[in-house]
């Protein structure tokens, strides 16, 4: 459901000769939701202050009121444009004081503008925090700005909040002619690229995916695309399986939870299924207190008695959000299991009326399929933890089967990474086509053609799937999102583990006209002090390293302790428990499928380059007191996308911490150490200046 851009707009002229009345009506007409009096009496205060605040900027400019931020799912009280100037004014007419988290609040809708909004892009914008009966002593009335032309929020009262503007105004001194053209601000392009927290928010809040996502860009068309395929299966009562990949950070597990939950909405039973552990306990936990706000927030005083209970919050959020894990061992209750085939038990399911043989949905979407595991790794687990002997399936082929118990239709959707890879046993996309081969030729293939022309699957593959195979337009992903300011993070970063020196300078030179920032240091400090300066609002920083560079903790980063990642990225600032402390690192396993704005990445002697400069050098800490070499193939190659997936988490920048060593020390040399830092410095990546922290 697309949302309005905004319940109200005026010339300021109008706006201040309009009758109070006129305009709470007309927001309560544009409103989504039952207004009750305390809504309607903040509005009231709203428009007096703003009256009184504009009377001197009558002819300069307009003013838009409950202006949509869709990405973060609330909607600015009111913005201002004098002069071109952009205001966004935050009241907080129920307190007495200023706070942090308002200040926050403010701070990112004029950060979300200035990143998403394409006419905000070079436009002068001033966030102010209105607390109306504040005393003028705790008012904060002194303009900073910043580099990009977003100004540090300003506190007020209503008597002083026409002085704020002004002084703003004065700062300036722009030789404006008052805009002919706010409307058109007003409804320019807003591209935004959330986090997958976010974005599962304002999903979860029956958002579209156009809303927060570029328009026309990968996911749109994608979406479209899987949507008509499920449209298509329903009424010709066909199953398929569908194959979405793309380059990490390109959408795939938006794509995934916009399909779950908008089927789960209309009735169609839908779930997204990941063997991502942190992923889906960080989304469950964040659109439970997401579910407990709103229903706070819309609930009349009345009402409120009745408080929306966090056990049953969840249970809705877990109906189209799971482990994989949980899903498939539900199907495995009442079945007989042979060395070849998983059958129902006879009469099991009648007399056991409450479980089921035939999955409760017909679309089950599974995020990160490549690491579903092989057959080997599967039936390793089914005798260890089940006491199952001789599984007859791999992971693949069993999810599919699932599916396949369906009577009329069904659509198993898998969400394809590459480059990913970091725990043993994956099997890869090649499982799922051999799967398919295996068991269910009946079943419709819809593959890119991007994915058909690569080396991801053999050429027998190719040929063999070619009869089963359907249209599979856009459902590759070729863009980036995870970084808004540069689409080439994850094409350096490749480059960089590539050991491609010419191509990465030339990859960064391109990230820095873009305003990514990347840099080095050698003092864990340092690191901290050029989080803390670049991190604004409720933008979040963190520590991040190798599962196995166990020697930083001489620098005070301990791998081995396991931090609760839940509260590591739902946390606010104030808890020493959140990501923004700088105290606790998640590694691979934590992050990987998850983002934040900026990221400290900690790199240990685990992964160095060697004297020569031309290949990696694998380790890992052993009885210890010695690196021990990691002489298989796969596993370098997770030790390889360990670092891949570190390096790639962050949306705004990142300062790579590259220890001293120590001598003294035999599992810290320096030299380990030095040799990756003048591997990256020799890429250009720059050590952190003074001035930068």
């Amino acid at each position: 459901m697309a949302t309005t851009r905004y319940y109200y707009s005026s010339a300021i002229s109008e706006f201040i000769g309009e009758e109070e009345n006129s305009i709470v009506g007309k927001l309560t007409g544009s409103s989504q939701h039952d207004i009750n009096k305390e809504t309607s009496s903040s509005w009231r205060a709203e428009i007096e202050s703003l009256k009184e605040a504009l009377k001197d900027y009558s002819d300069r400019g307009s003013i838009y009121l409950e202006y949509n931020i869709p990405r973060m799912g609330h909607r600015v009280d009111a913005i201002v444009l004098i002069d071109g100037i952009v205001f966004i004014l935050e009241y907080k007419t129920g307190r007495q004081t200023f706070n942090q988290s308002a200040r926050n609040q403010v701070w990112d809708y004029a950060l979300d503008l200035k990143n998403f909004h394409a006419d905000s892009k070079d436009r002068i914008l001033a966030p102010i925090v209105v607390v109306p009966c504040a005393l003028d002593e705790d008012c904060h009335l002194t303009p900073k700005s910043s580099g990009d032309k977003v100004y540090e929020p300003l506190f007020t009262n209503t008597r002083q909040l026409g002085t704020a503007i002004q002084n703003i105004l004065d700062q300036v001194q722009v030789a404006v002619q008052p805009s002919q053209t706010d409307d058109a601000w007003a409804n320019s392009g807003y591209e935004p690229t959330p986090t997958i927290i976010e974005a599962a928010i304002a999903l979860y809040e029956k958002h579209s995916v156009a809303d927060i996502t570029k328009s026309g860009g990968d996911i749109e068309k994608a979406s479209k695309a899987l949507n008509r395929i499920i449209d298509h299966c329903q009424k010709e009562k066909r199953k398929a399986i569908c194959f979405i990949t793309g380059v990490p950070g390109a959408g795939k597990t938006l794509i995934g939870l916009n399909t779950a939950i908008e089927l789960f909405n209309q009735g169609i039973g839908a779930v997204y299924l990941s063997g991502n552990y942190p992923l889906v306990e960080v989304l469950q936990e964040a659109l439970t207190r997401d579910y407990i706000e709103r229903k706070r927030i819309i609930t009349s005083n009345e009402e409120k008695k009745t408080r929306t209970k966090k056990g049953d919050a969840k249970r809705e959020v877990k109906a189209f959000i799971q482990m994989i894990h949980h899903y498939r061992d539900q199907y495995l209750e009442g079945v007989d299991i042979t060395a070849n085939d998983i059958r129902p038990k006879p009469g099991y399911f009648e007399s056991n009326t409450d479980k089921a043989y035939i999955p409760a949905e017909h679309v089950a979407i599974f995020d990160e399929a490549q690491r579903a595991w092989t057959k080997e790794e599967l039936q390793r687990f089914m005798h260890e933890k089940k006491n199952i002997q001789n599984f007859p399936y791999s992971e693949p082929e069993y999810l599919i089967s699932c599916m396949d118990r369906q009577r009329d239709w069904g659509v198993v959707v898998c969400l394809v990474g590459n480059g990913q890879s970091i725990n043993k046993g994956e099997a890869g996309l090649k499982e799922w086509i051999e799967s398919i081969l295996r068991r269910y030729r009946s079943w419709d293939v819809y593959i890119s053609q991007t994915i058909l022309e690569s080396e991801e699957l053999s050429d027998e593959q190719k040929r063999d799937i070619k009869p089963q195979l359907k249209d599979g337009k856009d459902l590759h992903l070729e863009m980036s999102m995870r970084s808004f300011r540069s689409e080439s993070v994850s094409l350096f970063i490749n480059q960089l583990l590539d050991l491609k020196v010419e191509e990465a300078r030339s990859t960064l030179y391109e990230l820095r006209k873009n305003n990514y920032l990347i840099v080095l240091t050698r003092s864990l400090e340092r690191a901290k002090r050029w989080l803390r300066s670049k991190k604004r609002g409720n933008e979040r920083m963190g520590l991040l390293a190798s599962s196995k560079a166990e020697r930083l903790k001489a620098i005070s980063i301990n791998v081995k302790y396991s931090p609760n990642f839940v509260h590591w990225f739902l946390e606010n600032s104030q808890d020493i428990r959140s990501s923004d402390a700088l105290e606790d690192a998640l590694t691979e396993f934590e992050v990987q499928g998850l983002e934040i704005d900026w990221a400290c990445v900690a790199w240990d002697a685990d992964l160095r380059i060697n004297m020569t400069g031309n290949a990696w050098e694998h380790f890992q800490l052993r009885g210890g007191n010695k690196w021990q070499n990691i002489n298989k193939p796969a596993n370098q190659e997770y030790q390889i996308n360990a670092y891949r997936v570190l390096l790639t988490r962050a949306r705004q920048g990142i300062v790579v911490l590259i220890p001293e060593g120590d001598d003294v020390d035999t599992t810290r040399k320096r030299e380990w150490y030095d040799r990756t830092y003048n591997y990256l410095k020799g890429i250009g990546i720059p050590e952190i200046q003074d001035q930068d922290i």
